[in-house]
């Protein structure tokens, strides 16, 4: 039977750090860290998922200061919005909750994001700097993966992984951060010719494809790590891009879905917001170890 790799154990773990470096903090910066959500339209998983990412802050310490815009909302008015957030110095992080309605290019929305406050750690900027080894926020789901690896003392360094998924959110910071960690790296996806060939060759495997049971047993290498980060409602029910069912006797240690990446992403947006507000501030933590 695989071990389990628990995010939600492990982002409890990590906002219990968090509270305490807050509340260190506060006499020196004067203010708790402050997080703005900007979520436009309505959709309704959005809508969880900002619920979620504010309840993890209130139980943080970080301040939120939520937008929720309408749906028909003129890129004009996002970018005013997001250039107030930018300047104002109570914001340690911004987050421009995805999917936009049709007819909003996140891109501009994204690049108007100061780098320091992209909570999310997807500016060009912070990708360029992720790719250079260089400090600034990390993708937040990535980031998430890494850390869940190193809590279960899953050894990284000279280890052959592969990614399944090229995204920017996902697969291609995915792939340069267990590059940094010293793992030989493939990165594969949906249109891979001979896929099962390539990934039963990863002793870690990342599968970000967006495709739901995407990987199955045939795809897996026996006592591999295997790290789900899809999530999708098939059938009435929650399910990955792997098949859990027929995957899980064969993996040395497997994500749960929910309950595995999910709170990581979530865990490691307050963590980018926390060290921005410690930054800021000139204050010292004890969080080195939580960003690749």
């Amino acid at each position: 039977m695989a071990t389990l790799l628990d995010g939600r154990r492990l982002a409890a773990v990590i906002e219990g750090r968090l509270n305490a470096v807050v509340a260190d903090g506060l006499a020196v910066a004067g203010r708790p860290p402050g997080l703005a959500v900007l979520r436009v339209g309505d959709d309704p998983a959005s809508g969880v998922y900002v619920a979620n990412k504010e309840k993890a802050c209130r139980r943080v310490g970080i301040r939120s200061h939520g937008g929720h815009l309408a749906a028909d909302t003129a890129a004009e008015d996002v970018l005013a919005l997001i250039a107030r957030l930018n300047a104002d110095p109570t914001v340690d992080g911004i987050l421009l909750q995805l999917p936009l309605p049709q007819g909003l290019d996140e891109g501009p929305l994204l690049a108007a994001i100061d780098p320091d406050k992209d909570a999310d750690g997807l500016h060009t900027l912070n990708l360029g700097r992720l790719l250079k080894g260089e400090r600034g926020p990390r993708s937040c789901t990535p980031a998430g993966v890494m850390a869940l690896l190193r809590s279960a003392a899953v050894p990284i360094a000279g280890a052959r992984a592969v990614v399944v998924g090229r995204s920017i959110l996902v697969g291609k910071p995915m792939a340069l951060m267990l590059q940094a960690a010293d793992a030989t790296v493939t990165v594969a996806h949906s249109r891979t010719h001979h896929l099962a060939e390539v990934t039963r060759e990863a002793e870690i495997l990342v599968v970000a494809a967006g495709r739901p049971r995407l990987i199955g047993a045939q795809h897996v290498k026996p006592g591999a790590v295997v790290v789900d980060v899809g999530i999708h409602r098939l059938e009435g029910r929650l399910c990955g891009d792997v098949d859990y069912e027929t995957v899980e006797p064969l993996a040395a240690s497997i994500t749960p879905v929910p309950g595995g990446v999910g709170p990581m992403t979530v865990a490691m947006l307050l963590v980018n917001t926390v060290l921005a507000w410690c930054e800021r501030h000139g204050l010292e933590h004890p969080l080195g170890d939580l960003l690749p």
